[in-house]
């Protein structure tokens, strides 16, 4: 794979209060301004997600080319593609300009080194629950937009874009 073939990649994650990013494989809030940011985001482009993100899915996240990436042999997920690893998955993204790592913890976290940004939402209310962003150094990284919103809920949050530093 040369440079220019590998796509920018890009992790998305709503994150509350202490790193939380779920409970009990959902979400622990329902922020309707954050799901329509996240397909506006995303639309158009690969979003790659671990098995557990994909199976607390519907149905496949429309107009966007889903990869699962799973270690279960055989595993079939009707509307994605699977890949054995998250390099695997990028494989499959050849020649887009950027993809989106959607979920879970451990493909953050394996994603991150590799990582061109972070696109998050950072909601500032304190969720109960099981699931968390991996930790990130900060130092490593530069915050280049912050749009502060708050839900119809009252409940306060920031749309966030942390780039690598070079």
């Amino acid at each position: 794979m040369s440079q220019r073939d590998v796509p920018r990649v890009y992790l998305v994650a709503a994150v509350a209060a202490h790193g939380i990013l779920g409970a009990r494989r959902k979400l622990p809030w329902h922020i309707p301004e954050e799901l329509r940011h996240f397909k506006r985001l995303t639309l158009g482009h690969p979003v790659i997600m671990g098995r557990h993100t994909w199976e607390s899915l519907k149905a496949p996240l429309p107009q966007r080319e889903n990869i699962v990436v799973t270690r279960t042999a055989g595993y079939e997920a009707p509307g994605a593609a699977v890949a054995r690893s998250l390099e695997a998955a990028l494989a499959m993204c050849l020649g887009e300009p950027g993809t989106f790592v959607i979920g879970g913890t451990s493909l953050f976290r394996e994603a991150l080194p590799s990582a061109a940004g972070l696109v998050l939402t950072e909601i500032h209310r304190d969720y109960q629950g099981d699931t968390r962003f991996p930790e990130w150094d900060r130092s490593q990284w530069r915050e280049t937009q912050r749009e502060p919103h708050a839900a119809v809920d009252g409940t306060r949050f920031d749309y966030v874009l942390y780039e690598r530093k070079p």
